[in-house]
């Protein structure tokens, strides 16, 4: 089969994030089973116009927000009739592939934006976006989906989708889970580390992390923060101050942006890793860090409902904010038996994660929506 894959980004782009990564682990996998693909992306300083990676083809057109019409330009000028089924990823904002293209085609999409639009977005492109989100959507309502989770699924079909032409397969992970030795003879930080691993941004909140650990210190003294993650914008250099003011500024450590080997090492150590986002497609540090021995406490958002199983492999707090979440984090770390449990419980969840078994799943979804759009 051959696969023509609009995205706006790819893994070398200096704004790639995990969807970029479970793409190309997917196409690698696609080009070993002698399936072509073929992407369609926004380009970057620095990046070549064309480039083959593990098989597939990358082509990169245009830039962040000029994506769109070039890729439209280059498809009708090059590439009507190459492919078999055409994807159409959405990332914020779909390429509307459905309106154009001659062949097969479906929708993938990790993720909606709903109200991210007020965290990621300035007045008044806030508004423009989330108004004019539920109609583009709408007019793809007859579209096959394939998505990460089951938040956004229901997503979907708040806006016209079929439940039944909407498809869920699993994320995969890069890391691999520690093995059972590992875990029974693993040693945490002899003081109780809270973890906070993401981007400082507004729509991950991780300055509800921040003033959830103040609280918890007034009452577990021997609680520390560890927080990796950068950033350089206002809320970030704000967040930083915050911390740098903090009564309990001594018990906060930041890292920064770390290497892989680093992270896996601040992973194991902790306790439990905080996370506080407006929303997520899954919450993929929810579940890199089950794979390490460590449980989550997480908001009650989309995504995170679906990477924590609240009671079983972490808690998902009842309210969304700082007190609530420090209440959660105190009761896990007290209960020594319960920490266990879910301690436990996470790192036997961490192996339903694979590449291997998200493409098989992915696979056998494309071949029988190909099937069906072809009856």
């Amino acid at each position: 089969m051959k696969l023509l894959w609009f995205t706006w980004k790819d893994k070398k782009n200096p704004l790639a994030g995990g969807a970029e990564v479970v793409n190309e682990e997917l196409a690698k996998r696609l080009v070993k089973d002698g399936h072509e693909v073929t992407f369609l992306v926004g380009g970057f300083f620095g990046g070549l116009k064309e480039e083959i990676i593990d098989g597939y083809k990358i082509i990169r057109l245009g830039g962040r927000f000029s994506v769109y019409w070039h890729c439209f330009r280059y498809y009708k000028k090059n590439l009507i009739g190459w492919a078999d089924l055409v994807i159409d990823e959405v990332n914020t904002i779909p390429f509307f592939c459905k309106f154009y293209v001659k062949e097969k085609n479906i929708i993938l999409s990790y993720q909606l934006c709903c109200k991210i639009w007020f965290y990621q977005m300035s007045f008044p492109l806030d508004i423009l976006g989330y108004l004019l989100e539920p109609i583009y959507i709408w007019l793809l309502r007859k579209s096959y989906v394939l998505t990460e989770s089951e938040s956004t699924k229901k997503d979907f079909q708040k806006y016209g989708f079929k439940k039944d032409k909407i498809f869920v397969f699993p994320i995969g992970l890069e890391l691999e889970p520690i093995s059972e030795i590992e875990l029974n003879n693993q040693q945490k930080e002899e003081n109780t580390v809270i973890l906070y691993l993401g981007s400082i941004r507004d729509m991950k909140r991780p300055d509800h992390v921040l003033k959830s650990f103040e609280i918890l210190k007034k009452e577990v003294h021997n609680a520390k923060l560890f927080i990796i993650g950068s950033g350089t914008t206002k809320y970030a250099l704000n967040f930083f101050r915050k911390i740098k003011n903090s009564k309990y500024k001594n018990d906060i450590t930041c890292f920064g942006k770390v290497d892989n080997y680093k992270k896996l090492e601040i992973i194991k150590k902790s306790h439990l890793i905080c996370v506080t986002s407006v929303k997520e497609g899954w919450g993929i540090i929810v579940t890199e860090a089950n794979s390490q021995g460590t449980p989550a406490v997480v908001y009650n958002v989309d995504g995170l409902r679906d990477s924590c199983k609240d009671k079983y492999t972490g808690i998902v707090t009842k309210k969304n904010n700082p007190k609530e979440l420090s209440r959660n984090i105190k009761q896990l770390i007290q209960d020594k038996n319960l920490y266990r449990k879910y301690r436990l419980n996470a790192w036997k969840d961490s192996f339903n994660y694979n590449y291997d078994i998200s493409y098989k799943i992915f696979l056998g979804y494309i071949e029988n929506i190909y099937k069906s759009l072809l009856d």
